[in-house]
């Protein structure tokens, strides 16, 4: 068994039951120097207006990187100008305005973000959509507002997966970052682990024990359909997406230990990586493709190294401190690597400058596992323990601002944050 099977094992021993399959968040930190900016509800059709507005202002303020001022009683400039010094003795940097209009069956939804201390328009979009896009067009005019005005692409409209265990059911569901709009992608009886979304967002890796053994699943989400991966003798586990999507880097014990391969996303051409005498675990590309790294217990206790994703030369070690370090997660950016310490006998997550090696931990709870960072690299989520029961939770990527994501009475783990949306 290796390192990240015999985790979940333990986790899922302690789990508790009884689901409610609705993310809730709370949020427990803010970042430092926030922006100030106002929202008010959009004009024209009230109902549709108010939800957008809401969803606008719910992302943006979790994000910890904006204040929302008080917007009551103002013109917000979505029919022309915005009175600006109003606005500005509000307290208001920012400013977005938006109007909502029923088009036959479908609704037209306009924007504006301003610059009030600089009395500027910054730019706006228009959508045409459905009622029940109204979450997913808020999210996207929370995405430009947060590029706008940090200069990164937001991650409103992306989508998570993760794992809930009610009773003997578990349950791979999909839902958007602020949880909210959960779909179940696959109910079994059986442990669903280590899912991994594919470059495209499109598709989901994952390790099901429904033929009663490990054995890894690509599920395409648009189609429904799946297929196997890796079926070999022994366990078949940890895959994780090439970035061109087109290969896995899995871990097989069909040769008696637990080693690295790559592996087509069609099953075919399985090839080891390395050979080790240890066990080798965790595989996870970086985001250029150049290196894997991976956990193994080849240097007499779990720390993470790397290797040249074609094999060639040796591996590098990246972790000295402490007997106990597993789970790489490299930065979408390239820049960072997050990974599960065990200091003092408590499971955290850990980042580490990849330029500078040094290292910070991030958070201060006791059983943290599977960190996994959101696209823009900003924000980590991962898994921890509260009460005796599995809950998601995300911290910045310097430690400011955290937010936790549960199911009430459910055992949620496995998390695994997608891609930017298409």
């Amino acid at each position: 068994m290796n390192f990240r099977s015999f985790l979940i094992a333990a986790a899922w021993l302690a789990a508790a039951s009884a689901a409610n399959a609705q993310l809730s968040i709370e949020i427990t930190g803010a970042g430092a120097n926030r922006i100030p900016i106002a929202i008010p509800d959009f004009g024209g059709d009230q109902t549709i207006g108010h939800s957008v507005a809401s969803v606008v202002r719910a992302d943006l303020e979790r994000s910890g990187l904006f204040r929302l001022v008080d917007a009551a009683g103002l013109p917000s400039g979505d029919a022309g100008l915005p009175p600006y010094a109003d606005w500005k003795a509000r307290g208001a940097d920012a400013l977005a305005g938006g109007r909502v209009a029923a088009a036959g069956a479908r609704y037209d939804t306009r924007f504006r973000v301003y610059d009030v201390q600089k009395q500027a328009e910054l730019g706006g979009q228009a959508y045409g959509h459905q009622a029940s896009q109204t979450r997913l067009i808020g999210h996207r005019i929370a995405d430009y507002i947060y590029e706008k005005l940090t200069g990164e692409r937001g991650v409103f409209s992306t989508r998570i997966a993760y794992v809930v265990k009610t009773g003997t059911r578990y349950e791979l569901q999909i839902a958007d970052a602020d949880g909210d709009n959960a779909q179940t992608a696959l109910a079994s009886r059986e442990p669903i682990i280590s899912p991994s979304w594919s470059p495209d967002g499109d598709k989901l890796a994952y390790v099901s024990f429904e033929a009663k053994k490990p054995v890894i699943y690509v599920h395409d989400l648009t189609s429904g359909r799946r297929h196997v991966v890796a079926n070999f003798k022994g366990s078949n586990s940890a895959p994780a997406w090439s970035p061109d999507g087109r290969r896995l880097a899995v871990v097989l014990t069909k040769d008696g230990r637990s080693q690295l391969y790559l592996i087509g996303v069609d099953g075919r051409g399985a090839a080891r990586l390395a050979s080790s005498p240890g066990i080798d675990t965790e595989p996870r590309f970086s985001p250029d493709g150049r290196w894997i790294y991976f956990t193994s217990d080849r240097g007499g206790s779990p720390q993470i190294y790397r290797i040249a994703s074609d094999g060639v030369g040796g591996t590098e070690r990246l972790t000295f401190e402490g007997q106990y370090n597993v789970t790489p997660r490299p930065s979408p950016d390239g820049k960072s690597l997050a990974y599960i310490s065990r200091p003092n006998g408590s499971f955290l997550l850990t980042v580490m400058d990849l330029a500078t090696r040094q290292t910070q931990i991030l958070t201060d709870s006791v059983k943290d596992e599977s960190p996994s960072y959101a696209p823009n690299s900003r924000m980590i989520l991962y898994a921890t323990e509260i009460g005796g029961r599995g809950v998601l939770a995300a911290v910045s990527a310097d430690g400011r601002v955290k937010q936790k994501l549960s199911v009430q009475a459910a055992d949620v783990r496995e998390p695994a944050w997608g891609s930017f949306a298409k």
